[in-house]
């Protein structure tokens, strides 16, 4: 048996797969690190301190660019630890003696801290259609503090075990612990008592990936990440969000100008309910797909602004609204506001970042007041990515805008 834990930083292979470094099968343990592109083999036969002293002496200072090495790197390194050998696909060598089995572990592809959940998506896509002799990929839950997984192996750690670990934390990673960077500190959630692991397809992982990033390219890698067509809570509030600026402009001039319409999941119910609208999407590949969600349509018109561009647009045509639904997370000037050509603004938030976000700069605004709020959808748990993981949802309330002067 051969285990070849994959990490992006030494102190991970402590952190989340402890039970794997001491898992009493015989064999070796051969951790590649990241984010340095090297192998450490632990030979069998080594206690746990001899393991964890080893491993302490790679924890490195949090520096920049620390980053995955991306799969070409990671084939490389997995084909050097012995995870297949070219030209021996099956169970048996060419000389037919049985091979030894491997096992890898590795990030869970949704790990919050980008860079882990980056290099566990990259060693699967390593890992993928290679000879590896039946060898297996697990990932570890490791740190997931918005989603509850169903893991396919728990393995809760025995008091020795957690003191050892705690020890390694202690002695090795006090850098870390005051460490400001939210990629790279330690505190408590990232140190489990139960370390959980879990098997994904392809698609699963993709899923996974995309779903826990934010604007970028690797939102859209997979389409519709965040389940928009596929959910029922999304379907709820899609339907109320559409019910609610149907009811307030029905019969206005002008077109709607949806604030980042992604793939077009509310472009579609607006434009059934018989409105001009004019889909703004920055993200390349989502505006690639809304273009072609809209091919032809007289109702629909799609382009790139963003909501800076939009504030600088001067003269007509003056919009009957801009739609801001569930887009203001993302540290944007709400100073931008102002600009918009139109009287009439819809913002949708979930509770919490309206009042702490929304609310202190309109007490301040001296040309917008609130005409309106209702609750669209409330809060409800609900599973993602096919049932591996769920999450609350948490609910999403509306805030009419109008401009009181200017």
């Amino acid at each position: 048996m051969i285990d070849i834990v994959v990490v992006l930083r030494a102190e991970d292979a402590v952190l989340d797969f402890l039970s794997v470094l001491t898992d009493d099968h015989g064999g070796e343990t051969r951790v590649i690190l990241g984010d340095r592109a090297e192998i450490l083999t632990l030979a069998a036969g080594t206690d746990t301190a001899e393991r964890l002293a080893r491993l302490a002496s790679h924890v490195r200072p949090v520096t920049d660019g620390i980053a995955a090495p991306g799969p070409e790197v990671l084939a490389g390194l997995l084909s050097r630890a012995g995870a297949w050998r070219d030209g021996q696909e099956g169970p048996y060598a060419h000389d037919g003696r049985s091979r030894e089995t491997v096992r890898i572990w590795t990030h869970s592809p949704a790990d919050t801290r980008r860079s882990r959940g980056r290099l566990g998506r990259d060693t699967a896509l390593a890992h993928a259609g290679r000879p590896d002799g039946g060898s297996e990929l697990r990932h570890a839950v490791g740190y997931s503090p918005y989603l509850q997984f169903l893991s396919d192996l728990d393995r809760p750690l025995p008091r020795h075990l957690i003191a050892a670990k705690l020890d390694f934390v202690n002695r090795s990673c006090g850098h870390l612990l005051a460490e400001r960077d939210p990629d790279y500190v330690v505190q408590t959630p990232h140190i489990p008592a139960a370390e959980r692991f879990f098997d994904a397809d392809p698609a699963e992982r993709e899923r996974l990936y995309a779903l826990m990033a934010s604007l970028d390219d690797e939102a859209a890698s997979v389409v519709d990440p965040w389940e928009f067509g596929s959910s029922p809570y999304e379907e709820r509030r899609l339907d109320a969000t559409a019910a609610w600026v149907r009811d307030h402009c029905a019969g206005a001039e002008g077109p709607l100008v949806e604030v980042g319409a992604c793939e077009g999941a509310l472009t579609r119910r607006l434009a059934a309910a018989g409105f001009t609208v004019r889909a703004t999407e920055p993200n390349s590949a989502f505006r690639d797909r809304l273009t072609a969600a809209f091919a032809g349509s007289e109702a629909v018109t799609v382009d790139g602004a963003d909501l800076a561009e939009l504030a600088k647009e001067d003269g007509p045509p003056h919009a009957a609204a801009h739609l801001l639904i569930e887009m203001l997370y993302y540290g944007q000037d709400l100073a931008l506001l102002d600009g918009l050509a139109t009287d009439r603004v819809f913002v949708a938030l979930e509770p919490e970042a309206l009042t702490s976000r929304l609310q202190p700069w309109l007490e301040r605004s001296t040309l917008w007041r609130a005409d309106e709020e209702t609750v669209l959808v409330p809060p409800q748990v609900e599973t993602v990515c096919a049932g591996r993981a769920y999450l609350s949802k948490r609910g999403s309330v509306g805030l009419l805008l109008r401009r009181t002067a200017g």
